[in-house]
């Protein structure tokens, strides 16, 4: 069995309302932002923990239906590029290939067997160009 792709899971919501989201996730449920994206103003995407979980929120002015464009899973590799390859060499769609992103890691997005957007994305270490 060859080496596993995954380091690390997390799901990710859209939401229309980030503050409203922020309200019922970090509010009321319990949840610690971790990360805010951008730093100052308003945020574009939030992380936050739940114990040993974690969930992200982003903020999108039209989200599609679910699950086309409301929920997705992130997944963090080793290296973006080379995980892609190896998704896309077993026949994984792949809608938007490896980028640079402007808060340094590189991402890209693939579909899993039910119509799932997955984000496999690295730290930016290991990330091809």
């Amino acid at each position: 069995m060859s080496e596993p792709l995954a380091q690390e899971l997390f799901p990710i919501l859209t939401a229309v309302d980030l503050p409203a989201a922020l309200g019922f996730y970090r509010d009321l449920l319990g949840g610690t932002v971790t990360y805010r994206f951008p730093e100052t103003g308003e945020p574009e995407y939030v992380a936050l923990s739940f114990g040993a979980g974690q969930l992200g929120i982003g903020r999108q002015v039209d989200p599609g239906p679910p699950p086309e464009d409301r929920t997705a899973l992130w997944v963090y590799v080793g290296d973006c590029d080379a995980a892609v390859a190896r998704l896309r060499a077993a026949g994984v769609p792949v809608l938007a290939e490896p980028a640079a992103q402007p808060w340094g890691e590189r991402m890209a997005v693939v579909r899993d067997p039910d119509g799932h957007r997955v984000i496999v994305a690295d730290r930016g270490a290991a990330g091809g160009s």
